[in-house]
């Protein structure tokens, strides 16, 4: 049972009335099934409209292969589906509809350009509820030719040109100079953007060209072994571009600079961050040196050659850089901890001439106090909780 398609013949039309011809199901659910729809399934790479239908929300609209469009339904608890034979109002989201629009007709503008451009054709499109995709025969694209391909769709856009969808005759199809094959064989439909672009689909689009509003190209990266190009369009570019504009805004005056100067300021307070990360780094070593100094008179004095110390506000780099220098001694075993107010850093280490099992060691310790960590025989790491008396715990478990 073949549903007659409202959006066809108009593609603004978001209201209509149709009566329940069947109950059916789609993958398990049940679906009300008119005599004819406004809704739009989902279908070659196009996402399915949601709505309103005799009252009830639309959550999801698909066609099966005899052409029967299935509309799913939330139904509350308890109630029924509205029975064959009742006319019901159906109201599509407009928003959702004008949006999807605009996606599908700049995904065919934008795949038309790549051809002409770089020589890419289209293997695939995808229009998703928030990410767009046009994947090509190419296993590269160059981002200069993209960036073509995408301000040539837009010259189209502002030129505002007429998009006439229709069903032509076999003799009419045979003359058309098609972008790509149908992939059906009957009720061919075709969709002609002026004389830029001519494809078939059975999708909603835009009647002129300047409706799309803009096409925007996301990015260009390689996918399973194509190009692919990552894209926007329509409102929802636009709303994209307002959403990146109000944080650049919001940068600007984080940074107290001009809009256009973010990125001068972006680039000094990086220089800052990598100076500073130097400084800490050569502040870290110089007290690493000094710990390991103090402790080193330890270690030596230590019959077993072993130190257990608690470096206040130590994290687990700083107790590495502290247990490299001390593991230089052969025989040394290390066993450090950091205090710290979300936790204690824990690390066991032993020098080249040890058989001290650290990994081992360190399981045992976390077991005993609740915490976790683990590691090999020459070194471990762990995190113990907050306020573990670390010297009471190792000398308990060393014996």
């Amino acid at each position: 049972m073949s549903t007659e398609r409202l959006y066809y013949a108009d593609p603004f039309l978001h209201r209509f009335t149709a009566r329940v011809v069947a109950h059916g199901t789609w993958s398990g659910a049940p679906s009300v099934v008119l005599e004819r729809t406004a809704f739009y399934p989902e279908a070659g790479g196009q996402m399915g409209d949601r709505g309103m239908l005799g009252g009830l929300p639309v959550r999801d609209v698909q066609v099966d292969d005899a052409g029967t469009v299935h509309h799913l339904l939330d139904v509350p608890a308890g109630a029924a589906l509205p029975m064959p034979g009742t006319e019901l109002a159906g109201e599509v989201d407009r928003a959702r509809r004008r949006a999807n629009m605009s996606l599908h007709t700049g995904q065919h503008m934008l795949s038309r350009a790549l051809v002409d451009v770089a020589g890419a054709a289209t293997v695939s499109s995808r229009l998703g509820e928030t990410l767009c995709t046009i994947d090509t025969d190419q296993d590269t694209l160059d981002e200069r030719q993209v960036a073509e391909a995408e301000a040539r769709v837009n010259d189209i856009i502002d030129d505002d040109i007429p998009i006439r969808a229709f069903f032509p005759t076999p003799e009419e199809l045979a003359a058309l100079p098609l972008r790509r094959a149908p992939k059906v064989t009957d009720n061919i439909r075709v969709i002609q953007i002026g004389d830029f672009d001519v494809s078939p689909c059975g999708g909603t689009h835009c009647t002129r060209s300047g409706q799309v509003g803009m096409v925007r190209v996301l990015g260009v990266e390689r996918y399973k072994g194509k190009g692919r190009v990552l894209f926007s369009a329509g409102p929802r570019a636009r709303r994209e571009l307002w959403e990146e504009a109000g944080t650049l805004r919001a940068m600007a005056r984080a940074f107290t600079c001009g809009v256009a100067e973010v990125p001068v300021a972006v680039d000094k307070l990086r220089r800052e961050l990598t100076e500073a990360r130097e400084a800490l780094g050569a502040v870290r070593a110089r007290l690493a040196e000094h710990t390991a100094g103090e402790l080193a008179a330890t270690l030596e004095a230590s019959a077993d050659k072993r130190v257990v110390a608690v470096l206040d506000g130590a994290g687990p780099e700083q107790l590495r850089a502290v247990a490299a220098r001390l593991t230089a001694r052969p025989e040394a075993v290390v066993l450090l901890a950091g205090r710290l107010p979300e936790g204690m850093p824990v690390l066991i280490a032993r020098g080249a001439g040890s058989t001290f099992g650290c990994g081992a060691f360190l399981k045992r310790a976390a077991e005993a106090a609740g915490g976790r960590g683990g590691g090999r025989p020459e070194h471990a790491e762990g995190r113990l909780p907050p306020g573990t008396d670390w010297p009471a715990l190792a000398a308990t478990l060393l014996g």
